[in-house]
């Protein structure tokens, strides 16, 4: 695995030398979304890639020990037995790419996945006030802190969108360091909240600014915006980790959440990272869908793809 972003000094000549050429943004993403897709086996190959791309998720307030348990336990088997012998994959171990869970749960879903016998799988927990990011900075910490106790080895933040939308990058870029020391060894995503931040040049500075302060993923959304992961933004954010790891030569990872529900929009995002930033990014270490749905529609597509029918609901295991 490559090395861990430990960030750099906040550089904000960088910052105020961004530009966007928003016609060409939207245009590249209409050609991403737009092109034909892979087909039959191929077809098939990307979408088990994408399951394990999959940050697993359940972030309800009606959240309990038995609904995280059944997450887990569909985390470990993702897809059916016997759809993936008919690809002769069901020797391979495809997993989901982690679990996410609220700090509460945090416990819940390390149990559950000892039961399950899938400890390999992280256990990835939502922090700092999830999702406005509005709690006391003390809190905040202390929230990262006790989820990496209960055994949370991923950790997404939100950003302070106040400081974001006023220009004070300086606090931004604080506060994310302050949140990776208290990550310590747990790998830190940073969620931009992309649909709050009032513009494609905030949101490149954002990503600039989070993969500064030693951010190990820089991610879209946290799912409860109005407007979560959509292309033109996620083309903004690849591109400032493609410059990113060109000037510094660190690696950063890439999530985008919220809205990613059917097979053709997650081979549209794996698309996304091996255009603009090679097949290394299409792997769990630097690339993530965060979903809850999204498993549920590729595993009717590889049954349809096996069987050429597509199966009833009840066919397949809830997630």
């Amino acid at each position: 695995m490559a090395e861990r972003n430990p960030g750099i000094v906040l550089d904000l000549d960088w910052l105020n030398n961004v530009r966007i050429n928003k016609p060409a943004v939207f245009k590249r993403a209409e050609e991403l979304k737009t092109r034909r897709s892979v087909k039959k086996n191929y077809q098939i190959a990307w979408m088990l890639r994408a399951v394990t791309c999959i940050d697993l998720t359940t972030l309800s307030g009606d959240d309990t020990f038995t609904n995280v348990q059944r997450l887990c336990f569909k985390a470990k088997y993702p897809i059916r037995e016997d759809l993936l012998k008919a690809v002769n994959m069901h020797d391979k171990g495809i997993t989901t790419g982690a679990v996410c869970v609220y700090p509460s749960r945090v416990c819940d879903a390390v149990k559950a996945l000892k039961e399950a016998g899938a400890l390999h799988i992280p256990v990835a927990s939502v922090a700092t006030g999830f999702p406005a990011g509005q709690t006391h900075f003390k809190i905040r910490l202390a929230e990262i802190k006790l989820a990496v106790e209960d055994g949370a080895t991923e950790i997404d933040i939100v950003i302070n969108r106040a400081y974001a939308l006023g220009g004070n990058w300086q606090g931004v870029y604080d506060e994310l360091k302050a949140f990776r020391d208290a990550c310590g060894p747990a790998h830190m995503k940073s969620i931009l909240a992309t649909g709050e931040l009032g513009s494609l040049t905030n949101v490149y500075k954002a990503s600039l600014v989070a993969m500064m302060a030693g951010s190990d993923f820089i991610k879209t959304s946290t799912g409860k915006e109005g407007v979560n992961a959509i292309l033109p933004v996620g083309l903004v954010m690849v591109r400032a980790i493609r410059e990113y790891y060109k000037r510094t030569g660190f690696k950063v990872g890439f999530k985008p959440a919220g809205g990613i529900r059917t097979a053709k929009d997650s081979c549209v995002w794996l698309s996304l990272m091996k255009e603009e930033l090679g097949e290394e990014w299409m792997k769990p270490n630097l690339f993530r869908i965060g979903a809850s749905s999204l498993l549920g529609d590729i595993e009717r597509q590889m049954y349809h793809s096996v069987t050429g029918r597509y199966a009833a609901s009840f066919e397949f295991a809830m997630a």
